[in-house]
């Protein structure tokens, strides 16, 4: 009786091996890949204390409306000298962290829309790109960051400022040039809209940037490459 009932497990386990296996990951398959077209995901609210720390220092001192915002990445935010080197404008620095268009889009209500400035400075994209972003997703968001300042502001002037060449992203150079070609068309069909090519300036005899107006991480710049924007944007803001 003992030995039938082996033999019976013995089968019954013989007829389920024998059935071909369920579909399994094999490693030798290609690795899936995300679309090209696909954007990045970003933490939105990764800066929140930045945002906050503009939100108290408005309680304490609250900037006049009218103005001219200047809003975007590091390299906004750490133009430290924006007041003297605008002296006699109404300038608000509300750069933070290393922030993408995602982000200044994210934030646009409380960086830039309740200010309820004349002008609106822009510099994003240079992490975007890093970060894996195409130049036309770039495109596209500069395109919403329009329409959410036109929505509350719509005489409020955008001067975009072009995306810098830098030494620590030079294999970018060609997304960069492309992002910087698509907006500046999106640019070119609007007078209240103004295009900065502050990249150009900055690069040497052979199209290369200036090792002098990059700080030691080849990516945020020198004294010496703000003197650069300066004098670049300085004109268009008067």
């Amino acid at each position: 009786m003992m030995r039938r009932q082996l033999s019976l497990v013995f089968a019954i386990t013989l007829a389920a091996c024998s059935r071909a296996p369920a579909p399994v990951a094999s490693a030798s398959r290609s690795p899936v890949v995300a679309s090209p077209s696909a954007a990045p995901a970003i933490d939105l609210d990764r800066f929140a204390r930045e945002i906050d720390q503009f939100d108290e220092a408005d309680r304490t001192t609250p900037p006049a409306p009218g103005g001219i915002v200047f809003v975007g990445s590091s390299t906004i935010r750490m133009w430290t000298t924006l007041a003297e080197d605008f002296a006699g404008l109404p300038v608000l620095n509300r750069g933070f962290g290393g922030s993408t268009f995602p982000e200044a889009l994210h934030y646009l209500q409380r960086t830039v829309v309740r200010y309820h400035p004349r002008t609106v400075v822009v510099y994003e994209g240079d992490n975007d790109l890093a970060s894996g972003r195409t130049p036309q997703q770039i495109a596209d968001d500069y395109r919403a960051f329009v329409r959410g300042v036109r929505d509350s502001l719509p005489n409020a002037r955008i001067v975009f400022l072009a995306i810098k060449p830098s030494p620590s992203r030079w294999k970018l150079e060609s997304q960069r040039r492309e992002a910087n070609r698509l907006v500046s068309a999106i640019v070119s069909t609007d007078p209240n809209q103004t295009f900065v090519d502050v990249g150009t300036p900055m690069l040497d005899a052979a199209g290369r940037p200036r090792p002098e107006l990059f700080r030691d991480d080849s990516l945020h710049m020198t004294p010496a490459g703000y003197v650069i924007w300066r004098s670049t944007v300085a004109p268009i803001l008067k």
